[in-house]
């Protein structure tokens, strides 16, 4: 098992000035960092970033997204689809760059995008066309697939553990790795561990964000996270438990996961109580 910071609690575009708090992060006994490549116009900005975390110590995985509606793998355009694919093809090269283990979050939708109607037939294979051409690109980079469920207030392609397995049958290809959240599990499952039981049980369970029901400091809510953890040792999980909070620093990001007040008292106090409590879980389980 290792133990991952989400660098969203921070920023969308890691740089040199976060450089500060990933040493911070490193000292607190992290395995590696998340970093977010919403913008993956620079290769080279990533090649630099990886370099930066080899010095430091720090592995890394990856969490992308689906930017708008030119670029909706389940858009009924087809050259919003191929927009998908071109936009996806560019994270990879980066998250390649990187040195990124795994390709996390919500890239089969935008986030908020709705039809006002559950999802179709059609909308389902269109987005498995798309991760049908990714797939492949991914294993030659070696990076695994970590696509993440929202809560239906977020998205609506893909909800639940249920459906993501589903859905990953539905692309073959080898399947695709699914990501388990404790936050989107806490709204959308009505038995969050047996939903993780039941992801696992797929074959694709491919990576776990720690994330409180508030999006607060892990521990510090109602969330079964000690559980989850529990269920993942016993079940001989060895991937990673990433810490994934929101605060307002970014006012977009903030309005995108509908964060309208302080959760916490300061960052420091999510990544180093969050810390603590995940390997207290883990040890103690």
């Amino acid at each position: 098992m290792k133990i991952g910071m989400n660098m969203l609690l921070w920023t969308g575009h890691v740089t040199e000035e976060h450089v500060p708090v990933l040493k911070a992060i490193k000292a607190t006994g992290f395995d590696g960092v998340e970093v977010p490549v919403f913008d993956p116009s620079d290769e080279g900005h990533y090649r630099w970033l990886a370099g930066v975390l080899d010095d430091l110590g720090l592995e890394r995985t990856v969490v992308a997204l689906i930017p708008d509606e030119a670029h909706s793998p389940l858009s009924p355009d087809a050259a919003a689809r191929a927009g998908a694919v071109e936009h996806l093809t560019r994270v990879i090269g980066c998250a390649q760059a990187l040195g990124g283990q795994v390709m996390a979050g919500p890239w089969f939708q935008p986030l908020g995008v709705f039809s006002g109607d559950p999802p179709t037939e059609t909308e389902l294979e269109h987005c498995a066309e798309v991760h049908r051409q990714l797939l492949p690109l991914m294993r030659a980079a070696g990076i695994t697939a970590g696509l993440e469920p929202l809560n239906r207030f977020e998205a609506y392609l893909l909800n639940t553990m249920e459906q993501a397995a589903a859905y990953a049958a539905r692309v073959g290809e080898g399947g695709i790795g699914i990501l388990y959240d404790t936050f989107h599990a806490n709204i959308e499952e009505k038995d969050p561990i047996a939903a993780l039981r039941t992801i696992h049980a797929s074959g694709n369970l491919a990576h776990v964000h720690i994330s409180e029901n508030d999006r607060g400091t892990p521990g510090s809510g109602h969330a079964k996270i000690r559980e989850a953890i529990a269920v993942l040792k016993e079940l001989g999980y060895d991937g990673w438990l990433t810490i994934e909070a929101f605060g307002r620093a970014l006012p977009e990001l903030a309005a995108a996961t509908r964060v309208w007040r302080d959760f916490f008292a300061n960052p420091e106090e999510v990544y180093t109580e969050g810390f603590r409590y995940i390997r207290d879980c883990w040890d103690g389980a």
